[in-house]
């Protein structure tokens, strides 16, 4: 995913800096990648929320039960937390990153025409 998204935000970069691009051709295509990146934002943003309710049940129950099973359940959703919140962290700021580069694209269109 970080390659792809790389590899399309170099793209779009590479074309905003071409003056013979076709802007509004160029606006479409990242509005429809956008809109891609806001399904996976959101797949990754529930099963976020998946592993840190379940990494809370889990403290929770070791804490009331003292029960070391509980506590190693807590250590592997927390180990599986970090990476996870780590790679949402990453697709939250290229959005972003892309609705600023839409916002260019935009500006170039209305130069262009």
């Amino acid at each position: 995913m970080k390659k792809y998204f790389n590899k399309f935000i170099a793209y779009i970069i590479t074309m905003l800096e071409s003056e013979d691009s076709d802007f509004n051709k160029l606006g479409e295509e990242i509005l429809r990648k956008i809109s891609f990146m806001q399904h996976e934002r959101l797949i990754h943003l529930i099963v976020l929320s998946l592993f840190a309710i379940l990494f809370f049940i889990c403290l929770t129950a070791f804490f009331i039960s003292s029960n070391n099973g509980m506590l190693a359940a807590s250590v592997l959703m927390l180990a599986l937390l970090i990476p996870y919140i780590k790679h949402y962290y990453f697709l939250e700021n290229n959005v972003q990153k892309l609705y600023s580069l839409y916002d260019e694209v935009k500006v170039k269109s209305a130069d262009n025409k």
